[in-house]
């Protein structure tokens, strides 16, 4: 939150709080905003109207409510100010246009095999090109968010090692930034997905989660524990795809072996499925298609290694809930049973049996929300003086 002195300080923290809780929860009446926030109403209605001036928010007249008095008008988030978010990957680049609210307007997936950093710009800038429709029924855009599979230093969005795509050291949200002509910032996939389901998916309102988010490029996840993300002394929090759960394992590019990303990993399902590449909705319908002895043995085998994994979780956090998003997502819906069965068997004191396990709800949008809401936070942190970019993105 910005520091300011005095009453501005105080009207900026306000302007926050109610934009905020419009992204966040959607479309609110007045009475629901004074509620929440503790305002009085003359107080919220000064803040919305504010937010409306600058474009931020709008007002509808509500539904009849079948009572006396005056319903309240709904305030909405303004969808039309968005940003673009990037997701690069082992086999694409994923590029969306998300709206203030968590909207995906716009989503575009680029077949690469493992890009480089001057190559996922480029085809940045090409799906940017090719949304020009898209982005000019939005009333603004603000700015660039990237979701990156590996370690990503939050100063300044560097990637300091994504091994799966052989980045190390990369510039990559200055590099986005120059070509895409607005703020960027980046960080990491599975770290952005857990924020994006704490906010708008499955673990909204809850205080006690583990999120673990399974793509091409290899599996990582987040904790919130006691309603606070955890992300480490330096950012790198969440690599919970190198949690062990086989000691004589395959070869991990860590070094070690067994670790739980080399032996629960997409490839090994595309493989049992006989084919080369899916996306998540492709990989789902193969799943329920297939039933070959063969598939099923290598589908068993990594839910029972994906258990030993989530019973390392739920002995070390308690969570209330581990969300499985992505690949890991599917792979639970094939057998939830066994899932459950083996980690209620194995975690400590009986917390596996009272540990509920979901899939992640944004499915194949998670990772674009995720990284929208980095290029969000500096709108929602001070709506009145964060300085706008109104240059076309992609000049």
């Amino acid at each position: 939150m910005p520091t300011k002195p005095g009453s501005e300080g105080i009207r900026v923290q306000n302007l926050s709080r109610v934009l905020t809780l419009l992204h966040h929860r959607g479309p609110l009446s007045r009475a629901d905003l004074t509620r929440l926030t503790g305002f009085n109403r003359s107080t919220v209605g000064a803040l919305t109207a504010e937010l409306a001036r600058l474009g931020l928010a709008y007002e509808t007249e509500p539904a009849a409510a079948g009572r006396a008095g005056r319903p309240s008008p709904r305030v909405h988030p303004n969808e039309s100010v968005a940003v673009l978010a990037v997701h690069p990957d082992v086999d694409a680049v994923t590029v969306g246009l998300v709206g203030l609210g968590g909207k995906v307007h716009r989503k575009v997936r680029c077949t690469a095999a493992c890009p480089s950093v001057p190559e996922t710009v480029e085809i940045a800038r090409a799906a940017v090109g090719g949304m020009a429709p898209a982005l000019a029924a939005m009333d603004r855009v603000i700015g660039v968010g990237a979701a990156v599979p590996g370690l990503v230093d939050s100063s300044d969005g560097s990637v300091r090692l994504a091994p799966h795509l052989g980045w190390e050291n990369e510039p990559l949200a200055a590099a986005l930034g120059t070509a895409l002509g607005l703020p960027a910032r980046a960080g990491n996939d599975a770290a952005l997905g857990a924020l994006a389901e704490s906010t708008f998916g499955a673990g909204v309102a809850q205080k006690n989660v583990v999120y673990l988010n399974g793509s091409a490029s290899g599996i990582g996840g987040g904790a919130v524990v006691g309603g606070v993300p955890l992300s480490g002394a330096d950012g790198y929090a969440g690599e919970l795809g190198h949690t062990l759960v086989r000691t004589d394992g395959l070869p991990c590019h860590c070094g070690r072996r067994g670790c739980l990303e080399t032996e629960v990993n997409l490839p090994g399902l595309l493989k049992a499925l006989g084919l080369k590449s899916a996306d998540l909705d492709e990989l789902e319908a193969a799943m329920r298609t297939q039933n070959s002895p063969g598939f099923r043995q290598t589908a068993g085998r990594q839910l029972d290694l994906l258990g030993e994994a989530v019973v390392n979780l739920v002995n070390i956090f308690n969570p209330r809930t581990i969300l499985l998003g992505g690949f890991l997502g599917a792979l639970w819906t094939f057998d939830p049973e066994r899932l459950r069965t083996v980690v209620a068997q194995g975690a400590i004191g009986g917390l596996g049996r009272t540990v509920e396990i979901r899939r992640a709800a944004l499915g194949a949008d998670l990772l674009l929300v995720g990284a929208a809401e980095l290029a969000f936070a500096p709108l929602l942190a001070d709506p009145a003086s964060y300085r706008l970019n109104l240059a076309e993105p992609g000049q």
